[in-house]
């Protein structure tokens, strides 16, 4: 293949993924032509193609670009799509994100953040503390920053001799092997994509191969109690926790003021007072802890870091307040994994514990609802009522037997039903107060307006 600076067509099978498009973003800053495909039009779809991207959203060889020089495909392309094997047939040169991500990163100085969940608010802190001090980096991250309303940002100071850039590690397809790390964060290695692995060992073996791929003198952050941390072969490691003071990073005389956290970093024993931290979910302390443990050891100071940090306004569909006034809340998130349920129903009952939370849920792929319909159904009867989607299968072909009625038959709590989007909409209309969570990683988010619609009174 061509170097990547000189080609000047680029073509995208699967162009509307948080990771693709970011990738899509950052070829139309280097003055590249970007076109691209999708299975469905999308709020992100729509803002890239005000940004200048001819997309489609049929699979039609005669809508595909023929003069493109490198085609970039996402693994979640199901089999038999008829674009990627023109372009296979043809001898085109075809590489997955991750190989060209890695392609980018190559002769970059690297933060990596990988995890099964914590990664997207974590690179996206780092990213913002970066660009806010006026470090500046290049940022290609998992979600939407909301401070910039994009995945992917480059704004280098002309000071710095090497380009930085902070991007999102992709455990899944073994994606984020491609990268090699100056600085390292692994935020948890919980079991997940075990249509991939197969086991939760071989999962933690990729992340500690992974964490090995650390450069000479780089710095790997683990989190504090992470498992078989001891596995991991860096020669430079630190780890960051909540609240814990065993750990090299953390957080101490943690409160609530005025709907935000408010606490103590201490790094290596060195303290940044009073941090002022205006996002939702406990996790999310953490989750900075390690962000400022990592801003610290590129020389960012402690007074540009407590200012960053302040102005940060999260990630969208990360404990995203959709609706905050006295008696309605609501609260969008992208959470698909029982932990990460697990944070933001518990998260959102600690900040509003005299309301009454509905959590909206909808399972992504019939492997992770086979996998883990125990923890889900275990997690969500934390809430006070449930109702389940249809499962979104993404790539996934239906499996017998598992449905969102296999998580409601497991659960506890029995205020819980399966609803399709329509009578959701309908039951919603007599929830007027109170806390609603929406929670998954398919297309529940285009539910997220109609549902402010009805709380707000403003429905059509």
């Amino acid at each position: 293949m061509k170097d990547l600076d000189n080609i000047s067509n680029v073509y995208f099978l699967g162009i509307g993924g948080i990771g693709m498009s970011a990738l899509a973003r950052y070829f139309i800053s280097v003055g590249k032509q970007v076109r691209g495909y999708d299975k469905t039009p999308t709020v992100l779809t729509r803002k890239l193609e005000d940004e200048g991207i001819a997309i489609h959203f049929e699979d039609d060889v005669t809508l595909l670009d023929k003069n493109a020089e490198l085609i970039i495909y996402t693994p979640a392309l199901p089999s038999g799509h008829s674009e990627y094997n023109y372009y296979k047939e043809n001898n085109y040169s075809i590489l997955k994100r991750s190989d060209v991500l890695g392609l980018i990163t190559k002769s970059s100085y690297n933060i990596c953040v990988a995890g099964t969940h914590g990664k997207t608010t974590t690179s996206a802190m780092i990213g913002h503390i970066f660009r806010h001090s006026g470090l500046g980096c290049t940022a290609f991250l998992g979600g939407i920053a909301t401070n910039y309303n994009t995945n992917f940002w480059s704004s280098q100071n002309e000071n710095n001799r090497k380009k930085i850039c902070v991007v999102e590690a992709d455990e899944y397809d073994r994606s984020f092997l491609k990268l090699f790390p100056d600085v390292a964060v692994i935020t948890a290695m919980d079991a997940d994509h075990l249509d991939i692995y197969g086991t939760a060992e071989k999962l933690e073996e990729a992340f500690i191969e992974f964490g090995g791929q650390v450069k000479t003198g780089g710095l790997l952050i683990l989190k504090h109690g992470l498992l078989r941390s001891s596995k991991f072969s860096s020669a430079n490691k630190m780890t960051y926790s909540m609240n814990n003071n065993a750990a090299g990073a953390f957080a101490e005389n943690i409160r609530l003021q005025s709907g935000s956290y408010v606490f103590d970093a201490v790094i290596n024993q060195d303290c940044i007072k009073d941090v002022e931290l205006n996002m939702g979910g406990m996790h999310n302390i953490e989750n900075v802890m390690s962000a400022i443990a990592v801003s610290k050891f590129v020389g960012i100071t402690g007074e540009k870091i407590k200012a960053a940090v302040t102005a940060f306004r999260g990630v969208k569909r990360r404990f995203e307040y959709i609706i905050k006034r006295e008696n309605v809340v609501m609260i969008d998130d992208y959470a698909h994994h029982p932990e990460e349920l697990r944070a933001l129903i518990t998260g959102a009952k600690e900040l509003f514990p005299e309301m009454q939370c509905t959590v909206i849920f909808q399972p992504h792929l019939f492997s992770r609802t086979k996998d883990f319909a125990d923890g889900f159904a275990e997690v969500l009867s934390l809430s006070d009522n449930i109702i389940l989607l249809p499962i979104y299968p993404a790539r996934e072909k239906p499996m017998e037997g598992v449905n969102s009625e296999l998580i409601m038959g497991k659960m506890k709590n029995r205020n819980v039903q399966v609803l399709d989007k329509v009578n959701l909409l309908n039951e919603i209309k007599t929830h007027k107060r109170g806390l609603l969570i929406t929670a998954g990683a398919g297309d529940i988010d285009m539910l997220v307006e109609p549902l402010s619609q009805i709380l707000n009174g403003t429905q059509i």
